[in-house]
């Protein structure tokens, strides 16, 4: 097969099969050669370890984790992308295309039937609109995998990969620090891509730890507490948890007494085992 990032290759095979671009489903192609060989090298695969694609597209990604890897399940949802996926996938014999939905997808399932005990990993290029649901998808299924490589937006990437306690921290960085540490690999600009985005990628690398760096009683309530601090975030923490968590003000301010946390603080200046604290004591309280 041709290179796939060449944009008359990509033109003339599209072409062939009839398919236009779909906006609501963020599809973005790369062109940049030099892009999708350096994914594929920096996440993990190799021989005797299994890949987890999502969202193919053309297959270009793809092609890289086949050369490297023993074997690829690449999951898409757009069923006009398959027989485009099946020209452009066949000098491989270790590569499994899956139609659905990739937050629908039981990938400790998906695992299991096709991996076994192989060493796992996720590589993709993720679209814009589902990157936050689909990572957390995935760490949230407590897969048997070791990474995950994916590009993002740049400007997500960037919150993704900032230290928890700072500014550019939110929401979805603190959460994934209980799953994952995060680290940002390389920048991707957006005329990388047919069509070019508004926007600059980047692509990052989740390593899954072990065991959760803090110990909590109830994952779900830590998730919670996480998610009303950060939901009204210039607001002090005392207002944003008594708003989020449907609190009375004065049992909270006594929480985060009790947690060593001054209540004017607001959810920026935490770190995770400062979450870790409130949750814990919010479990214990009368």
């Amino acid at each position: 097969m041709e290179k796939l990032s060449n944009i008359s290759n990509i033109k003339s095979i599209l072409s062939r099969h009839g398919f236009t671009f779909s906006k609501s489903l963020g599809q973005n192609f790369l062109i940049n050669p030099s892009v999708c060989p350096r994914m594929a090298a920096e996440c993990g695969v190799g021989e005797g370890v299994g890949v987890i694609e999502i969202g193919p597209g053309i297959g270009v990604l793809t092609c890289e984790l086949a050369r490297l890897s023993s074997k690829v399940v690449a999951v898409e949802l757009d069923k006009r992308l398959l027989p485009v996926l099946e020209e452009t996938l066949s000098e491989f014999n270790n590569v499994k295309i899956i139609n659905d939905d990739a937050l629908k997808v039981d990938f400790n399932e998906l695992i299991r039937d096709e991996f076994g005990d192989m060493p796992v990993c996720v590589c993709a290029n993720l679209p814009y609109y589902i990157t936050s649901p689909v990572i957390m998808h995935l760490l949230e299924s407590k897969l048997n995998i070791d990474s995950i490589t994916v590009m993002v937006q740049k400007e997500a990437a960037q919150r993704i990969c900032a230290k928890p306690a700072t500014r550019q921290s939110s929401s979805i960085t603190v959460a994934i620090s209980y799953y994952a540490s995060a680290q940002m690999l390389f920048t991707v600009s957006s005329g990388s891509f047919m069509p070019a985005p508004k926007v600059d990628s980047a692509v990052i690398k989740l390593t899954i730890n072990k065991t959760p760096p803090v110990e909590v009683c109830d994952e779900a309530l830590l998730f919670r507490v996480i998610q009303s601090a950060f939901a009204q975030r210039r607001k002090t923490l005392a207002n944003s948890l008594s708003a989020g968590l449907q609190i009375d003000k004065s049992e909270i301010s006594g929480i985060l007494k009790k947690s060593g946390i001054p209540e004017n603080y607001r959810a920026e200046q935490l770190a995770l085992s400062d979450f870790a604290a409130i949750c814990n004591a919010l479990r214990g309280r009368a």
